[in-house]
């Protein structure tokens, strides 16, 4: 794993079944593409977003995708495809019309380092688009003493990693200060995976790192015990808040 990266988990999973298509995760973005654009998605892992791009920008446009972990991409693709670190990205200054991130920052030990990575790419009046979420804004119910424990187990572990939780209360003053201008954002409410199905998985993260590491022991095992009593418990809904940011280099 690359310093500064947090492992990503919970947020938008795709062995949970989550539909990561453009039209579902970058609506917001879809209606800021027009014919001849160069499009780059970071931390586009296997690239079924970034493939949503490709007809709004047409032959005359060029979309790429980038990610830390290249063994997400299948063999054949119609996007040009690339490992790289948004900390690093192997690409021109000035070069491209729109960067899109999605559930990137909340796993991003350095958010302002790659902020300023990203302006220098665009072109001057290119659109910076993100979408990240904010844990303190998801909406669990029912919402009971374990699903609370167990989700300050979650944030612990991914603080733990250098991301953060809630990154989506953040990202528009951290885009503000990297000196990108005309910021706006909207909160979008997602089910992303189901109520139980979030409680099994934030155990599974859990017992895993209870198995790793001596380091807060006593919080995870107590948080671990919770997520089983929660998965075990009723059932009930979880929809996540996503802030989508667009602004304006």
């Amino acid at each position: 794993m690359l310093e500064g990266y947090a492992p990503g988990y919970a947020d938008d999973v795709l062995s949970m079944g989550s539909a990561r298509t453009a039209s579902d995760r970058a609506g917001f973005v879809l209606r800021l593409l027009r014919p001849g654009m160069h499009v780059l998605d970071v931390a586009c892992g296997p690239g079924t977003i970034t493939h949503g791009f490709v007809p709004l920008v047409g032959a005359e446009g060029r979309v790429l995708g980038l990610d830390i972990e290249p063994a997400q991409f299948p063999e054949e693709s119609t996007v040009d495809l690339m490992a790289g670190s948004v900390y690093a990205l192997p690409i021109a200054a000035d070069s491209i019309d729109i960067v899109f991130a999605h559930a990137l920052f909340e796993h991003l030990a350095r958010p302002a380092h790659a902020l300023v990575e990203l302006r220098r790419v665009l072109r001057p009046g290119g659109t910076l688009a993100v979408s990240t979420s904010d844990w303190s804004r998801a909406r669990l119910r029912p919402r009971t003493a374990n699903v609370d424990a167990a989700l300050r187990g979650h944030y612990l572990l991914r603080r733990r990693s250098g991301g953060d939780p809630f990154a989506g209360r953040n990202i528009a003053t951290q885009v503000g200060q990297a000196g990108f201008r005309d910021i706006h954002t909207h909160s979008r409410f997602r089910p992303d995976m189901p109520y139980r199905a979030l409680a099994k998985y934030i155990e599974s993260r859990l017992d895993d790192a209870l198995n790793a590491s001596a380091t807060d022991r006593d919080q995870l095992a107590s948080a671990a015990r919770s997520a089983w009593s929660w998965s075990h418990a009723s059932d009930g809904d979880f929809t996540q808040c996503w802030v989508e940011l667009t602004a304006t280099k």
